[in-house]
């Protein structure tokens, strides 16, 4: 973090007044990944790559929620927009320092995804620019990856529930897929340096390590996921107010997708999936509705033949739903909760069924 706010400093160090920091997007990030591949060598493309360039931190990654289809990046303009900060207040970003390199809502993987795209559009000297931006920020990847094979919510490290290694909204998941890519060196990524490919190799699969040993035992038996583990004792953590420690059936079902796509999992891979699986089936919920947005707000209703669906929380102890709150509350009940939170949160979803649906089909290959 020295490195990245001794940069701006110094390029500060004219006197002239920083510009703006960009306003937080809401929406698409106009970074669009199916496209036909000549439209990666247009105009268009090209401008949106090279935002993506000028907004590169020092350290090799991106801040998030931005649009990357506006200005490129002027001197003595922070990296990162203007954004939430941990006690879920606002910061300007030109005042502090927030989320300024990170893989949190899709930052990073996103715009590496994208120029690799350019890059393959763009062969030779004309694509040598977001080449190495794309080396960089996927040494950036490696270089933000614990010893034990967790990645941080923001690197270089800003500090709590931030530091823990970061299964939250598929955080962890994304860049693993993205190493596994990179690894591979097909398609869009082909012209990945065999020495980048070896180290990206090397870290999926030290992250595929640290996520089988992370998995949460009770009582003996494994289950799901927290949202966030200990970078070192791999215990579940907590983040915002609103995010307790618990077992997590979203972040729970992505990660036995990626241990599904394993070409050759080994005995504990297998042992990982099958319990996960089953836990997602127990913690099932039925004859209950998560109801539309009203005057009020959303409420979890009682409908007869409803479901399946899942909390996104889970106590670990009671193994039953829990919700939190804006002030740190912790509830059973999700219709005691704020509208402001009742509203502005995931708790119920669907999106476990599609998990056990690959499962179904992955037990069939085994």
């Amino acid at each position: 973090m020295a490195r990245d706010k001794a940069t701006l400093a110094a390029e500060r160090a004219s006197g002239a007044a920083p510009p703006e920091a960009q306003a937080r997007l809401h929406g698409d990030s106009g970074m669009p990944l199916k496209q036909p591949a000549a439209w990666y060598a247009s105009p268009e493309a090209r401008h949106v790559a090279d935002n993506i360039v000028s907004f590169q931190t020092p350290a090799g990654g991106w801040g998030k929620n931005v649009n990357r289809t506006g200005h490129l990046r002027q001197k003595g303009e922070h990296y990162a927009p203007i954004d939430d900060d941990p006690s879920g207040g606002v910061v300007v970003a030109t005042k502090g320092w927030n989320y300024v390199g990170t893989i949190d809502n899709d930052a990073t993987t996103t715009e590496l995804a994208f120029l690799a795209r350019v890059v393959t559009a763009l062969p030779g000297a004309a694509g040598d620019l977001y080449r190495k931006a794309f080396d960089k920020g996927v040494s950036y990847l490696l270089n933000a990856q614990y010893p034990n094979g967790g990645f941080p919510q923001v690197y270089p490290l800003q500090g709590g529930y931030h530091d823990a290694i970061t299964f939250n909204d598929n955080a962890f998941a994304q860049v693993v897929d993205l190493l596994a890519t990179v690894a591979a060196r097909q398609g869009d990524f082909a012209f990945v340096a065999p020495e980048l490919a070896a180290r990206a190799q090397a870290a999926h699969a030290r992250a595929i390590k640290v996520l089988v040993a992370s998995q949460i035992r009770v009582n003996g038996q494994l289950t799901g996921w927290c949202q966030q583990h200990d970078a070192l004792t791999l215990a579940p953590v907590g983040a915002r107010n609103f995010e307790p420690v618990s077992l997590s059936t979203s972040e729970t079902s992505r990660l036995l997708k990626l241990l599904m796509e394993l070409p050759q999992p080994t005995p504990d891979i297998v042992a990982a999936i099958d319990a996960g699986t089953a836990w997602l089936k127990r913690v099932a919920v039925r004859d209950v509705a998560w109801g539309a947005k009203g005057e009020n707000g959303r409420f979890l209703e009682a409908r007869p033949g409803a479901g399946p669906m899942w909390p996104r929380m889970v106590d670990i102890a009671t193994m039953k739903p829990i919700f939190g709150d804006r002030d740190g509350t912790i509830h059973t009940d999700v219709n005691e909760l704020s509208k402001e939170r009742r509203d502005g949160y995931g708790w119920y979803g669907t999106g476990p069924a599609s998990a056990l649906a690959a499962y179904e089909k992955w037990k069939q290959k085994r």
